[in-house]
């Protein structure tokens, strides 16, 4: 099921002339003067776009400036900038295609799509992604208005006709009964086509639905029924999307349009050679990559990946876009397939790149995680990276499998255990105090004695921190031993507390992991 996201931004030339001069929005606590742009017609002013106040002061498009001012004595009025507004759309657009779908296109003069189509997986649900678009841009000082839809038809409509303060999501099948009853001006249609319409009494989409189409076609020609026809999912309306015009990029087109996976498979091997010369030559590698199937049908479906690290390795990248090629409807065949390289890092030469065929290949770490992030969602898989912690179950931290990779190492200085429990578990010890290791132990119900032991490692707790452990203070202690058993195994013991001073810890044991 397609899904569109609409996004609207009703203020946009003047919130985007408010940023550029790094004036907010304005509030009850710094109010500003309204803002409106302008354009020259048959000597006099027009006004282009208002502000959000101006709006609210009665300030329309399409007024005379003098008249503007009757409304407002300080108004600020600039001269309107179509260039430079779709200039920022496309950056935005850009912007947005990073990070939410690799098909976004402005929708000029002041909106833009993203077909989320199989994109809500890497945000948890369709709701997240459109929360976290929603909160973001709002961010950034911009008045906004959000709806997803079916179809774009259904999604611009809703976005701009329906008064709402949070995103407004149609169910999927909703989307002819959501635009039923709003003003045939939701349809996209020429002014004078809206005009004459409503003189012949048409107020709703709903009536134009059932309206007999012959003597409408007659008279407002065939964009009536088209725009309806696009709202109403029974004919397709492509997003063409855009993207950098310096990022690697192939593309492939057809004589005759292709539909097999062993097609797609095979065009995908030869446009992932193409990107990797092109991003060899440049020292580059591939973080992301795009490929787009272009129907004979106008539509556009696109397949995204990511890597752990950087690569221009032609084969590895065909092999996980080839893993997506199942999520592809060809409809009545592909006419074009485009691959782009929307995000690249730097990428140093390695001896053997470039050979015809290495038939020997070592383990390559990053190659599995890529294909098992791409395979499950990169939600559902994660890695351990190093955090600043003296304490060892702070010491590791979660971050997702394709996430660029941190400066910090990891400290090998001290031996860790490679299985630590979530949480230290409780333990009846015999031991010699102060220092001396354990000579046996009670852990789950089960004795284990200890032939040998090592230590301690003492660690003083975070002042700045809640302790870890029942009865632990910022200002305790834990005495870190191990301790090999008469069975082989090998565990990581502490003891809270120095022995000495019971200000320190409760002298409990706890045993915190256990060594390969």
């Amino acid at each position: 099921m397609r899904r569109v996201v609409s996004l609207f931004l009703p203020h946009w030339s003047t919130d985007r002339l408010r940023r550029k001069t790094g004036k907010p929005r304005p509030d009850a606590a710094s109010p500003a003067r309204p803002l409106v742009t302008a354009i020259p017609d048959h000597g006099r002013r027009i006004v282009a776009a208002t502000s959000a106040d101006a709006r609210a002061l009665g300030i329309v498009a399409g007024m005379t400036v003098t008249r503007a001012r009757a409304f407002a004595t300080e108004l600020d009025v600039v001269d309107a900038a179509p260039q430079a507004d779709f200039d920022g759309l496309r950056r935005l657009a850009l912007w947005a295609g990073q990070r939410y779908s690799p098909m976004v296109a402005p929708d000029p003069p002041d909106g833009l799509w993203l077909d989320v189509t199989g994109c809500a997986a890497l945000f948890g649900s369709e709701r997240a992604l459109v929360k976290d678009l929603h909160r973001r841009i709002a961010a950034f000082g911009l008045s906004l208005q959000i709806a997803v839809a079916d179809t774009a038809g259904c999604a611009h409509a809703v976005a701009r006709h329906v008064p709402a303060g949070r995103p407004v999501t149609v169910e999927p099948g909703a989307h002819r009964k959501a635009i039923a009853l709003l003003p045939i001006a939701a349809l996209r249609l020429p002014p004078a086509d809206v005009e004459g319409l409503r003189k012949l009494g048409f107020e709703r989409i709903e009536q134009l639905i059932g309206a007999p189409r012959g003597p409408l076609a007659k008279r407002f020609g065939r964009e009536l029924h088209r725009r309806l026809d696009q709202a109403l999912g029974t004919l397709p309306e492509p997003i063409e999307p855009i993207f950098p015009e310096a990022l690697p990029r192939a593309r492939r087109g057809f004589i005759e349009p292709i539909a097999t996976a062993e097609a797609f498979a095979q065009v995908i091997g030869d446009l992932a050679r193409d990107v990797a010369v092109q991003l060899g030559r440049a020292g580059k590698g591939a973080r992301r990559l795009d490929c787009y199937f272009h129907r004979v049908d106008g539509q556009c479906q696109a397949v995204r990946i990511g890597t752990a690290a950087p690569s221009r390795d032609a084969i590895h990248l065909a092999k996980l876009l080839s893993a997506k090629i199942e999520t592809v409807e060809p409809g009545l065949g592909i006419e074009a397939m485009t691959l782009v390289a929307p995000l690249i890092e730097d990428q140093g030469a390695r001896q053997g790149e470039g050979l015809a065929s290495l038939t020997r290949r070592g383990p390559d770490l990053a190659a599995l995680v890529d294909a098992l992030a791409n395979r499950f969602s990169q939600r559902g898989l994660a890695r351990a990276v190093p955090s600043p912690s003296v304490m060892p179950e702070r010491s590791v931290a979660f971050a997702p499998a394709l996430q660029g990779c941190e400066s910090s190492v990891w400290a090998d200085d001290l031996p860790r255990p490679s299985r630590m429990l979530a949480r230290p578990e409780p333990i009846d010890v015999i031991a010699l105090l102060p220092d001396d290791a354990p000579r046996m132990f009670v852990w789950r119900r089960k004795r284990y004695r200890v032939t040998q032991g090592d230590g301690p490692e003492r660690l003083h707790g975070e002042w700045w921190r809640d302790g870890g452990i029942e009865g632990e203070t910022p200002l305790s202690v834990r005495d870190y031993y191990q301790v090999e058993t008469t069975s082989g195994g090998r565990y990581w013991l502490f003891r809270l507390g120095d022995g000495v001073h019971s200000s320190t810890g409760s002298m409990r044991w706890f045993l915190h992991g256990a060594f390969a």
